[in-house]
């Protein structure tokens, strides 16, 4: 079994500017939600207006985001852990402590909403026992219609949760990175072949959707050896930002950008993931420099430590206010909203939606957290009392 180095000057114990990001990334779906999936007036007079559903509209990538994060923080937590002892236990044990609680406490709510009538939307039992075992990316394959398609990110970070351990912990670092550049290479196949094919090419099945997920995670494996310092970082960081940029230059007269094209449903994911890349390898350096104070933004943090709950939940409340709109004006709310309206109604659903996440995190989920921190403390090198070593990556 090669060893991998886990002495790096920029991986730390605690990374808080990953946590502006990952607000970043919740904000970015927060406001794609809030302005985009509602029947907005198309006569919206204002170029203001105009101009803001466009920038919301790319809010979607948010979710990449995510994925590149999570690809990152995931497969760094496993190699820096695969020498301990109850390594799978341990792992799956403590994910099951981060995630469970609350993705079940969405399930029961989206159920209780339904059954009150509380929302127009309708969750059905089909949709409810598929996503209880994390298959909501894949409901259409068995016949059942995704009722709440927040849920499929979900679906896809649990089979990763569930695959990715066994390779960080029996193959080598380069076999590794061989595997994540088969993935990484595959997707985007398999995305062209489902288009020609005329097939749901941008369905979100997790092996069409996988790439994030392994770009992240190369960047969790060069940050702890081959690119360790921060110059070396940095032009890490310059290298794919750079890629990714040119990648989207050169394929926008193709319409890289929009969904319905061959280059875009093939090729979308691909310039974002190496951006993101960069961004948070670019995040890394700064956070570990003189200016750290940049990324290191109190409020996005905020959103960051709430992201998970204010992701599970943001939908059902702006589902709710939907609903009382209707019921209390039906007139105004029956057809089109006018910008006005979805700006209120996205003010209210919003803080809601921030409300419930903050009561969440703090009151619910910090419970299992709390737990999560103690198990399995000894087998953690390095571990003396309730806090983990230097070199140990919380997540």
């Amino acid at each position: 079994m090669a060893e991998f180095s886990i002495s790096s000057s920029v991986v730390r114990s605690k990374m808080p500017e990953l946590d502006t990001l990952r607000g970043i990334a919740v904000l970015l779906v927060l406001f794609f939600h809030g302005f985009n999936l509602v029947p907005i007036s198309h006569e919206i007079s204002s170029t203001a207006g105009r101009l803001w559903v466009v920038i919301t509209s790319t809010g979607w990538m948010g979710v990449n985001l995510f994925f590149v994060l999570s690809g990152f923080l995931i497969t760094g937590i496993l190699i820096e852990s695969r020498e301990t002892p109850n390594y799978f236990k341990r792992f799956y044990f403590r994910r099951a402590l981060r995630i469970l609680p609350a993705y079940y406490a969405i399930l029961l709510v989206l159920v209780l909403v339904t059954y009150f009538g509380l929302e127009d939307r309708r969750v059905g039992w089909p949709f409810i026992g598929l996503s209880f075992i994390y298959l909501a990316n894949v409901t259409p394959l068995f016949g059942v219609v995704s009722q709440y398609s927040t849920l499929w990110s979900l679906a896809v970070e649990e089979h990763f949760y569930l695959l990715w351990p066994a390779a960080v912990r029996y193959v080598s670092r380069r076999t590794l990175l061989y595997t994540c550049l088969v993935i990484i290479i595959a997707c985007p196949v398999l995305r062209a072949l489902y288009y020609v094919r005329g097939y749901a090419y941008g369905a979100p099945y997790t092996w069409l959707v996988a790439d994030p997920l392994a770009c992240g995670a190369v960047l969790a494996i060069l940050v702890r050896g081959p690119i360790a310092s921060r110059t070396k970082l940095l032009a890490f960081a310059s290298l794919t930002f750079g890629a990714g940029i040119l990648v989207f230059l050169i394929g926008l007269p193709f319409g890289i950008y929009l969904s319905r094209t061959w280059s875009g449903g093939t090729l979308r994911y691909t310039f974002l993931n190496l951006i993101f890349v960069g961004v948070i390898a670019g995040t890394l350096y700064v956070g570990t420099g003189a200016f750290a104070r940049w990324v290191n933004i109190g409020w996005l943090q905020f959103f960051g430590e709430i992201s998970y709950g204010l992701y599970l939940v943001h939908r059902v409340t702006f589902d709710v206010v939907d609903h009382a709109g209707r019921k209390l004006f039906p007139a105004t709310f029956a057809t089109t909203w006018h910008m006005g309206q979805v700006a209120i109604r996205f003010v209210i659903g919003g803080a809601l939606a921030v409300l419930v996440a903050f009561m969440s995190r703090w009151y619910f989920e910090e419970r299992f957290l709390r737990l999560k921190n103690r198990a399995f403390a000894a087998s953690i090198p390095g571990f003396v009392g309730k806090k983990a070593a230097p070199n140990y990556q919380p997540d």
